[in-house]
């Protein structure tokens, strides 16, 4: 990675680290309340292993739901610059996005990354292209029916991870473990990296 994408990830770190060793508290109008600072960033070791499964596929179009301020798509986006790939990435709230591509212009990675914000569950159906990989780290109760919208639309060998398996793991997550193993196609493992992550392949019979 070159010294402006590893500026930018440092900057990201310490946020991290920040928001790490700090109190937590709910935002101002809750979690849809356009208020929300935390960065709830899948870490360095997630991030690298995003990175890596990215640059394995082919110029891969890649789904990130829940850009969040941006680190998971810093990693995604230089995978796809490498591989000749591209990042559309969905995200609820504008201010989240504009700090996310504000970041990604700093590492020179914008280029590569399609910022959408709206619904993810609508904006997902709206989408025209088949899927590579798939990058599910939204709010938990959304992430079966995501998986609902982006399932028909994924290419054969198509890579989903969804984040949170095991922290929060809760009831939500649970129920896409069983939703997406249950699909046709699919073959799924759950792995102990970061706050647990679900891994799954796509391949039509």
């Amino acid at each position: 990675m070159d010294a402006k994408i590893l500026a930018v990830l440092d900057a990201y770190h310490e946020l991290i680290d920040k928001e790490k060793n700090s109190p937590r508290e709910e935002a101002p109008g809750g979690r849809d309340g356009g208020q929300d600072r935390r960065l709830r960033a899948v870490g360095p070791q997630t991030g690298q292993l995003l990175n890596i499964i990215a640059k394995s596929l082919a110029a891969p179009t890649i789904l990130e739901l829940g850009t969040s301020f941006g680190y998971s798509g810093i990693w995604l986006a230089e995978a796809a610059r490498q591989t000749g790939g591209r990042l559309i990435t969905i995200e609820l709230h504008e201010y989240k996005s504009a700090y996310a591509r504000d970041m990604a212009i700093k590492a020179g990675l914008a280029d590569h990354i399609d910022f959408r914000v709206g619904d993810a569950v609508a904006m997902i159906g709206d989408l025209q292209i088949g899927i590579d990989l798939v990058l599910v780290d939204l709010w938990k109760d959304l992430y079966v029916p995501c998986l609902e919208a982006f399932y028909p639309k994924l290419n054969p060998g198509a890579i989903i991870i969804a984040d949170n398996m095991t922290r929060p793991g809760n009831e939500d997550v649970r129920n896409y473990a069983r939703a997406i193993r249950s699909k046709p196609g699919i073959t799924s493992v759950e792995i102990p990296v970061g706050a647990g992550l679900e891994i799954s392949r796509y391949e039509p019979g």
